[in-house]
């Protein structure tokens, strides 16, 4: 089986060959050999770099799209539109079903391309796009565009009930499981082999870990004022963070404010893979305060390394936790909610080992490998579904005609 794979994605090619900076094509990549091939559409940057994550050469094949350099480059983007499309629809005869991740503008362009060509279409989704869009728009003269995100959202999820949908968390399988079938993951990055339970002393120095983009929606400043405001009551507190992003320089400049440069250790981006790994393994507890989610894959990953969590209910944020059950959750935004769960798990060594037990058992649930088979045996009943709901829609619309005459 041969499936496409578009996402918004930026790839660089150097002497050694393809990579990206987003984590989340491991997975892609990874699912062979359960297929035969993976054909990945995406943006190659014309000049020449590495990034994190390297594109493997085996059963996976680029075709490179246009390059423009965000979204918000909405000329370049739209200008880009039918050559990207040309690219993408020569593709289309060679495919056995097509994953494409949105409702980014190109992902709704390409969508309708899948579905007039014939080529078993799958939705990808693994975000709010509304409440994401909302909460990057850099002035408030971007604000047309989050009526613009509800519009594409509204659009991809059109296709729903007769196209079948991969989404990150309960949340989204609920907006997208309208008719079509509908398969909910976390998009995991980690192996069974490195689901392994961590023995924590809490007597001394707490650690804190943070993992994520330093951009509006994952709220990063809001964890400066949690470490100040724990820190006023016991100077033992310490704040990892690992991420990067358009919010780093404000970070560092609310840490240098708040007089807390001893007590924050800001790493910038950590690759995934056995650095991140043994930060996870290394921290006592993990801290987790987006405004909007899908379902964050670094929830799974503070899980499998059996640390107790915090993280606000956003998104499907409240599924992956289950109500509480495997990690405290707060509101979005509260500082005070925050500060107040960590020094729950502080005072509370049960609930620590409670939650990381049941984090545990969660992570072995949901490995790479797990979700992988279940991405896969999803995709391979892509085709038969395409069939059944031509056969459907042809079979209504000669109903209509019947009606008609």
């Amino acid at each position: 089986m041969r499936v496409g794979v578009y996402a918004d994605m930026v790839f660089r090619r150097d002497g050694e060959g393809l990579s990206t900076r987003h984590a989340f094509i491991r997975f892609v990549t990874s699912l062979p050999p359960r297929v035969d091939e993976v054909v990945l559409f995406g943006r190659l940057d014309p000049a020449p770099g590495r990034a994190a994550y390297a594109i493997p050469d085996a059963r996976v094949r680029f075709v490179a799209l246009p390059h423009y350099a965000r979204v918000t480059s909405v000329g370049p983007m739209l200008s880009s539109l039918p050559r990207a499309c040309a690219a993408f629809a020569a593709e289309l005869p060679r495919l056995d079903a097509v994953l494409v991740f949105g409702p980014h503008p190109v992902a709704v362009v390409f969508a309708a391309a899948a579905r007039l060509h014939g080529t078993p279409l799958v939705l990808g989704v693994r975000q709010d796009y509304p409440s994401y869009i909302a909460n990057r728009i850099p002035s408030r003269a971007w604000g047309w565009a989050v009526p613009a995100a509800r519009s594409l959202d509204h659009a991809f999820r059109a296709l729903a009930p007769t196209a079948p949908a991969v989404v990150s968390g309960d949340a989204l399988a609920r907006r997208y499981g309208r008719g079509g079938p509908v398969l909910s993951t976390a998009f995991p990055l980690v192996r069974a082999r490195e689901v392994v339970a961590t023995d924590r002393d809490w007597d001394g120095t707490v650690r804190v870990l943070s993992v994520g983009r330093l951009e509006r929606e994952k709220n990063p400043l809001l964890l400066v004022d949690v470490l100040a405001a724990l820190r006023a009551r016991s100077p033992r507190w310490r704040l990892t963070v690992a991420g990067d992003g358009p919010l780093r320089p404000a970070f560092a400049a609310t840490v240098a404010a708040r007089g807390l440069e001893d007590a924050v250790e800001l790493l910038g981006e950590v690759p995934n893979g056995p650095r991140l790994w043994e930060l996870y393994r290394s921290s006592d507890a993990f801290l987790h305060v987006s405004l909007t989610e899908g379902l964050p894959q670094v929830l799974l990953e503070a899980q499998a390394a059996g640390l107790p969590l915090v993280a606000t209910a956003v998104g499907g944020v409240p599924a992956a936790l289950a109500a509480g059950a495997r990690g405290l959750l707060v509101p979005p935004g509260s500082t005070e909610a925050a500060v107040a769960a960590l020094e729950r798990l502080a005072a509370d060594a049960s609930l620590r080992r409670r939650l990381a037990s049941a984090g545990l058992a969660h992570a072995r649930l949901h490995t790479l490998e797990r979700e992988l088979d279940r991405l896969a045996m999803f995709l391979a009943a892509a085709p038969a579904r395409a069939a059944s709901s031509h056969r459907y829609r042809s079979n209504a619309s000669v109903r209509k005609s019947a009606a008609v005459r």
